[in-house]
């Protein structure tokens, strides 16, 4: 009890930054603590986190910041009466799980709760709310989760009401490597505030590495909420509030299954400018499932070299002790499999211009050079700082203090359970490309890329998707995908053909070459045979003397394409985010307005309304 006393010491002065405590309040602290129940402590919890109206969050590791707003109103005690909504936009799910937990442990306490995706919220709704959370994810720069486009277009439009009745407050999911980092939640807060609303407390933006911050913001929203005579029956609230998605398997993103490496193959054939590659993985024993459309969480390690020239730069000992999450290890170790020691993130940047002077990151430390800090960050790896801005007599401690934790990765599933019980596939990239004259290879493609030994295992969990799942069977569906985007498709196919699906299936592929990057060839010509696959159309960009992409395609199927949407079918988007969806986008609202007599902005609320009803739905990156 006592070592756990002094890690919870450490935590606290890590999460709540503050007025040093004497040794004597640690030991009052510490001597109360071994004496409560779980309920008791995480009550405790809650109420000095509710004690002062001006608190802030922050961590040394800067995971979590709360942005200088003004102050949350000073709250009348919560009555049980009052409702609360809490809604939340997820990508990956993170957002969702940690919704449902707040949600649950809020009708613990007495609070009249519930929790709702903004897909399937009415905005307008807003003017009978009491109490609001908001829990958001940000997709890509500053954009919101797909499930929360249009509530956030609702709100953010002279539609929504004014709110002077609401309490809210908001949790930011995000990754500092964007620059507009956590800005569906900060888009989300600030507007709450323009209609008038009251915070219930500041808002919290939390890193990739979110368990911790966003646990402390849980207990302390939910105290603030929780009525006075139900505050004693608080449940266990850290715990629950980082809890991962429910599934059925014991194994999941905190206690992953080590599949082993059936194949692992290379899909592009010779001549081709890229690598995919096909990778099987048995999950025999593991109790895992899943549906076409979800993804594989794989946790990868980072590459042996990369680890030994960080260590041999900063002269450090490949073998030096270093703690992480209470366990002791060597720091070769530590740097391969829990740290990001690729991609340098703001985070770094911060900590390496403090650990060198350097006036030159000091500079880009300013909120005016967002831009230049942006572009830095994209040109400049870990190492590539470490060796221009060197850093002598370092100890382990002190690198590992500006890095983030290691994140698993998110592949789309390329296979069906229906068609290879206890597998599942993957369509993977390798990312390959130079920088500062030097090879470089994707942090998690690489590592699957090395995966080729018979008895070669890799660490996975099922991730579920939200929304992007197969329809009913006798319903149309469109799937358009580029690259590695074609994935889900074949396990949609695999599905499918299994259960002898009546309903039509088109699908639309573009690649580089035909000769070359036409994936899965074979079994998408087999399935055309067979009329698993109704339709097919192909775009090879590089074939001929014109750039032909899937959007070109989709124009020139044009009447057809809109024939089928009226008739109900559903349409699939797969692929790059920043480009790829886009001009799919624009390509299918010419299409709509083309065809169907429509003006551009009607066509464009037609794609939206196929979007509120779940029958446009996109798995961009």
């Amino acid at each position: 009890m006592g070592s756990r006393c002094i890690e919870s010491k450490v935590a606290m002065t890590k999460v709540f930054p503050g007025p040093a405590l004497s040794e004597d309040q640690w030991q009052q602290i510490s001597s109360l603590a071994t004496t409560l129940s779980p309920e008791q402590a995480t009550w405790i919890s809650g109420y000095f986190s509710g004690v002062s109206d001006s608190f802030r969050l922050r961590t040394s590791s800067a995971t979590a910041v709360v942005e200088k707003v003004p102050p949350a109103a000073t709250l009348a005690p919560a009555v049980a009466s009052r409702t609360l909504t809490v809604l939340y936009a997820s990508e990956t799910g993170n957002s969702a799980a940690l919704a449902k937990a707040f949600a649950q442990d809020a009708k613990a306490q007495g609070i009249n709760a519930s929790a709702a995706s903004m897909a399937d919220y009415k905005g307008r709704g807003l003017k009978d709310e009491q109490d609001l959370v908001v829990i958001t994810s940000t997709h890509g720069e500053g954009d919101p989760p797909q499930a929360g486009v249009g509530f956030f277009e609702f709100l953010e439009s002279r539609k929504a009401p004014k709110l002077p009745q609401l309490r809210f407050a908001v949790l930011a999911l995000g990754d500092s490597t964007y620059e507009k980092y956590c800005e569906a939640g900060k888009r989300i807060d600030r507007r709450l505030e323009e209609l008038g609303a009251q915070r219930i407390a500041d808002r919290v933006d939390c890193d990739v590495d979110y368990e911790e911050p966003s646990a402390a913001w849980h207990a302390h929203v939910l105290h603030r909420l929780a009525p006075v005579a139900q505050a004693s029956a608080a449940t266990s609230v850290a715990a629950s509030s980082a809890a991962a998605p429910a599934q059925a398997a014991s194994f999941d993103k905190k206690n992953p299954f080590a599949a082993s490496v059936i194949d692992n193959i290379v899909l592009t054939g010779r001549g081709s400018s890229k690598e995919t590659r096909h990778i099987e993985l048995s999950l025999a024993d593991s109790g895992l499932n899943y549906q076409p459309g979800d993804a594989l969480g794989i946790v990868p390690r980072n590459d042996p070299a990369l680890v030994a020239s960080l260590i041999e730069k900063l002269k450090l000992q490949a073998d030096a002790p270093v703690t992480v999450k209470q366990q002791t290890l060597p720091l070769h170790e530590a740097l391969g499999s829990a740290f990001e020691v690729t991609a340098a993130t703001p985070r770094f940047l911060d900590h390496w211009a403090s650990v060198t002077g350097s006036s030159e990151l000091e500079q880009l430390r300013s909120p005016e050079e967002g831009a230049a800090r942006t572009a830095f960050l994209h040109n400049h790896h870990v190492l590539d700082i470490v060796n221009r801005f060197p850093a002598s007599g370092i100890e382990p401690a002190t690198l590992l203090a500006g890095l983030r934790p290691l994140q698993p990765r998110l592949y789309s599933i390329a296979s069906s359970l229906a068609a290879a019980p206890d597998e599942v596939h993957l369509t993977v990239s390798s990312v390959r490309y130079n920088l500062h004259d030097v090879p470089r290879a994707g942090v998690a493609s690489g590592y699957l890329a090395s995966l080729t030994d018979e008895d070669a295992t890799l660490p996975v969990y099922i991730q579920p998707s939200a929304h992007f799942h197969l329809p009913a069977n006798d319903v149309p569906i469109i799937m358009i995908g580029a690259g590695t985007g074609v994935a889900p498709y074949r396990a949609f196919m695999q599905q499918r053909e299994a259960e002898a699906a009546s309903g039509r299936s088109w699908l639309f592929f573009g690649e580089r070459n035909f000769r070359s990057d036409f994936l899965y060839q074979v079994e998408w010509q087999a399935l055309l045979k067979s009329g698993a696959l109704s339709r097919m159309d192909v775009a090879f960009s590089r074939d001929g003397a014109n750039k032909v992409y899937v959007q070109d395609r989709l124009r020139e199927q044009g009447r057809d394409i809109y024939a089928w949407l009226e008739e109900g079918a559903q349409v699939y988007v797969c692929g790059d985010a920043a480009h790829m969806a886009p001009d799919v986008h624009a390509a299918l609202a010419n299409v709509v307005e083309t065809y169907g007599g429509l003006s551009h902005e009607a066509a464009n609320e037609y794609l939206t309304e196929l979007q509120r009803d779940r029958r446009y739905l996109l798995d961009v990156y």
